[in-house]
Parts: C-alpha cells; structure tokens; sequence
C-alpha cells in the first residue's frame, strides 16, 4: 500500500509531466533526425552522380523539432504569467526567423540541383543557360522576399507595432517619397536586377565584351554581375551597366562565330594560289566547324595588296585558336613559296642626270 500511495503521490507531483514532455520531446527530436537522415539517402541514392548538399537543411530542421518541443514543454510548465508570455514570444520570433532561414536553404537546395543538372550542358545549350541564370536569380529574388516578409512579421508580433501600424499607412506617402529620394539608386539596381531576370540580355556561361575586356559571365546577383576574363580574372560589374550602356554578347544566339585574319602583300602574289592553301589549312584542322572559309582582295594601295581570310568556328575559344593557326601556316607558305612577296617599297633612280641636279 506504501509503493502504490508512493507512486500516486509521484502522479500528482507538478514535475511529471513536465518531466515526460521533456522525455517524449527528446525522443522527437531523435527519431525526426533519424528519419531525415534516411530520406536524404534515400534521395541521394536516387539521385545518381548529383551530389545535393541537403546538409544545408539539417540545422534549420533540427532548429524548427526543438522549436516544436519547447513549445510543448512551454505549455506544460506552471509559470508566472509574465514569464510565460516572455518565453512564448521569444519562442515565436524563433520560429519565424527558424522557418525564414529552412524556406532560404530549401531554395538553395533546390537551386543547386538545377544547377548540377544542367552544368555539362550549360555552356553549349542556350535554353541551359538560360534556365540556370532563372534559377539563380529566382533564389536570390525569393530570399529578398522571405527576409522582408520575417523581419515584417518579427515586427507585427510587438503590440506597440501593431498599435502604431494605422499611423504608419497615414504617413506611408511622404515617408515613400523620402525613401524613394534617399534610396533611388538602391532601388534602380534593384529593379535593374529584376530586369535582367526577366529579359536575358545575358546568361550565366554568355561571352561578353565590358570595357574590352573579353570573359564569361560567371555570376548574376540582383546588384552586380561577375565576368571571368580570359586570364582568370574576374571583373564585377554594376548590373545597371547591362541596361544602361551598350556592350557585346557573343553567345546570344549561338555560340558561332566569324573571324579574319588580314595580311598585307605585294601585288605579286596571286590571291588564288593564297585562297587554294587557305581551304587545305584549314580542313587539316578540327577547329574549323566547315561553315566558311573564304579569301578577299579588301584593300589596295600603291605599295601592297590587303587580304583577308574569313573562317567560322563554332565557338569564340576555337575561333580564336583558328585565327592563329591560320595566320602562322600562312606565313609559313609565304615564306616558303613567295619570299619576294612582302610588301616593298620601290626607287626608281634616273641615269645620265646633269651634275648639278644629282
């Protein structure tokens, strides 16, 4: 009779059930950790050869279990009124940065999946590059978004926020236009960015030319834009610059291209025999795409004769690569088989002239 008064005692203790939330709140947070540690591999094992970083998400969900444990715990506790409503609150601002901060990584997520799936592809498919800078740019839209929306509402959980809130529509248009004044240039860039996403002057993996400078476009955030240029440096340009002002994109389209190479010759030189060994230089090499390849007379002087070679490639690297090769087995012909046929600058000089006038 003394264990069973012992142990109804021991029910009635205002520490139980506290004590047993907290057991059964640990054992939550354990078996949900466990259960998305198996979806993830699950997921992954479906997800053959794409290596997803779905540990991005792990410490906002483990956050938001707590979260949910707290909060059971919270309930079952005998506190003073104060208190209680202290620690609820602070449990509720918590939870909206904790489900702020899971909806970013998910994107994230979800961003770098696209990303991985289209990353073989994204440099010669126009719709791959396309998607992936939508892609890249959506995410970085939404966590604008979702930041202002969990600033918004960790304000509306304050009273003196909500009481003033009709005071702050009254005056919302002079502070608009004060804001807009003070923060015009923010909001260009913005909106700049915006843009951008929804017309694709450019794409990640485009080739460009910014200032002279040639390079691909490497990343598009919704404030600026980095260019890799040819010699692995990178070039951060305002996005603004893309609306603004003209520049050039040699992969809009297509990555094909045309490009020349211009010599300067004696008139000497026959341009069918420089057009017979263009056409054999350029079919021995796999740079060429087989689109064109032509030779013209473009200018004369009275000292030389301009030519140009016009050839394709099917992208800006192996044009230029052709060029190249183009210009020294050109000049190696010339060397071999036209040695007069530089350009000369040519004397006559008058014989039997009087004395006076030599």
């Amino acid at each position: 009779m003394e264990s069973v008064a012992e142990f109804l005692s021991l029910l009635q203790s205002p520490y139980l059930i506290p004590a047993v939330i907290l057991l059964l709140a640990t054992l939550f947070y354990l078996a949900a950790n466990t259960l998305f540690r198996k979806v993830i591999a699950a997921v992954r094992l479906s997800l053959k050869g794409i290596t997803v970083p779905y540990e991005l998400m792990a410490w906002p969900f483990r956050m938001l279990v707590t979260l949910i444990a707290l909060s059971a715990l919270l309930h079952s506790i005998a506190l003073p009124a104060e208190l209680h409503e202290i620690l609820r609150h602070a449990l509720l601002i918590v939870a909206v940065i904790a489900v702020a901060w899971f909806m970013m990584r998910l994107f994230r997520v979800f961003e770098h999946i696209v990303l991985l799936h289209y990353s073989s592809r994204v440099r010669e498919n126009e719709a791959a590059r396309k998607i992936s800078t939508h892609v890249s740019l959506a995410r970085k839209i939404l966590n604008v978004l979702i930041v202002l929306l969990g600033v918004s509402s960790v304000l509306m959980t304050f009273d003196t926020v909500r009481q003033v809130g009709l005071s702050i529509l009254a005056s919302a248009g002079i502070a608009g236009v004060i804001l807009g004044f003070a923060a015009q240039k923010s909001l260009a860039t913005l909106v700049a960015g915006i843009q951008i996403a929804i017309t694709q002057p450019i794409s990640i993996g485009d080739v460009v030319v910014v200032e002279n400078e040639w390079g691909r476009i490497d990343e598009i955030t919704l404030t600026y834009v980095v260019v890799q240029l040819w010699d692995q440096r990178r070039l951060i340009v305002p996005i603004t610059w893309f609306i603004d002002r003209p520049f050039q994109n040699w992969t809009r389209t297509s990555p094909e291209l045309l490009g020349t190479v211009l010599f300067s010759m004696d008139y000497l030189i026959p341009p069918d025999t420089i057009r017979t060994e263009l056409e054999r230089i350029v079919a021995l090499t796999p740079l060429w795409d087989r689109r064109v390849v032509k030779l013209h007379v473009t200018n004369t002087t009275e000292r030389s004769v301009q030519m140009r070679a016009l050839v394709s490639a099917a992208n800006s690297s192996d044009l230029w690569e052709l060029r190249c090769f183009v210009r020294e087995a050109l000049i190696e012909f010339l060397r071999a088989n036209f040695p007069e046929g530089l350009p000369k600058l040519r004397m006559e000089m008058e014989r039997n002239m009087p004395p006076g006038e030599a």
